[in-house]
């Protein structure tokens, strides 16, 4: 029967038989974690605004589909109880989507502000709001979202990413330190560049931003989907699919002002080399 388990008696988080809800999954980060789920036997719903590449991944590995958009609450909402209808109480929901927002700082337009908060901070919200209650309830339950290494360290050109990213991680953490008792685990997947279609966006449009993705290496999206599995199954709340993120976050805590420095080396580093980029095209555009 679906959701009747109990994974906090078991050493493993196992998703067999699981239903497992993941949204922002028409590609990317998210499509590669369903099809990972499903491949370990878990019942999954996939979610996105995307609705025609959607229902493309919910066909290939025998998922349900529901389009929804999850930076309004009613929209987090018809997801959850279109995925209960069909399969069953969720144990496991998976925050998966989210938006880049614009490269800039507090000059960024309120609407900017606002529709990234909303994606990447508060569907995180509904969706807890939706879903505490009821695990709590029958005492197990699985709540994990995707920010970023920028929600840990920093954006270096996008502070709308960089704020709400940490805002998604700390919104985690609280859970966490309230309801990891109660039975319910949390964890929050923190990549660094990924090649996903947000990535090469930013790859083209902002060179100082991706500088520092570049230098880690690009992971593929299904490494990142493995790394993640691995981190459910041993209920780990921090899941960081590129090491030297924790090498950071550790200097960071020990060292906050050699941190600092070192992050506007870097952000230094990155604008010297747009502008050499920028004038090696304008060079070669010349007649």
């Amino acid at each position: 029967m679906a959701g009747d388990g109990v994974w906090r008696r078991v050493p493993r988080v196992e998703p067999a038989d699981r239903h497992v809800v993941i949204t922002g999954a028409a590609g990317g980060i998210g499509a590669a974690l369903a099809r990972r789920f499903a491949a370990a036997g878990a019942r999954v719903t996939v979610s996105d605004l995307d609705a025609g590449r959607l229902e493309g991944v919910a066909a290939d590995i025998g998922a349900h589909a529901v389009a929804a958009d999850v930076s309004r609450e009613d929209g987090v909402r018809m997801l959850i109880e279109r995925a209960r209808e069909r399969q069953g109480a969720i144990d496991l929901f998976f925050s998966n989507a989210g938006i880049a927002g614009p490269a800039a700082g507090p000059e960024a337009p309120d609407e900017d502000w606002q529709r990234i908060w909303q994606v990447n901070v508060m569907s995180h919200v509904w969706a807890a709001r939706a879903l505490l209650s009821e695990m709590v309830a029958r005492g197990h339950g699985y709540l994990a979202s995707t920010a970023s290494a920028a929600g840990l360290l920093t954006q270096i050109s996008a502070a709308p990413y960089t704020v709400t990213k940490h805002a998604a991680v700390a919104l985690a953490e609280w859970i966490a330190v309230n309801y990891r008792d109660a039975g319910v685990r949390v964890s929050v997947l923190c990549p660094q560049g990924v090649r996903t279609p947000m990535v090469e966006m930013a790859l083209e449009h902002d060179p100082v931003g991706s500088a520092p993705l570049l230098a880690e290496g690009l992971l593929e999206p299904d490494e990142v989907a493995e790394v993640t599995l691995a981190g459910i199954r041993e209920e780990r709340f921090l899941i960081l699919p590129h090491p030297r993120v924790a090498d950071y976050l550790a200097l960071k805590g020990s060292d906050p002002e050699r941190w600092l420095r070192g992050a506007r080396r870097l952000l230094a580093q990155a604008r010297a080399g747009a502008r050499t980029d920028a004038e090696g095209r304008q060079a070669r555009e010349r007649p």
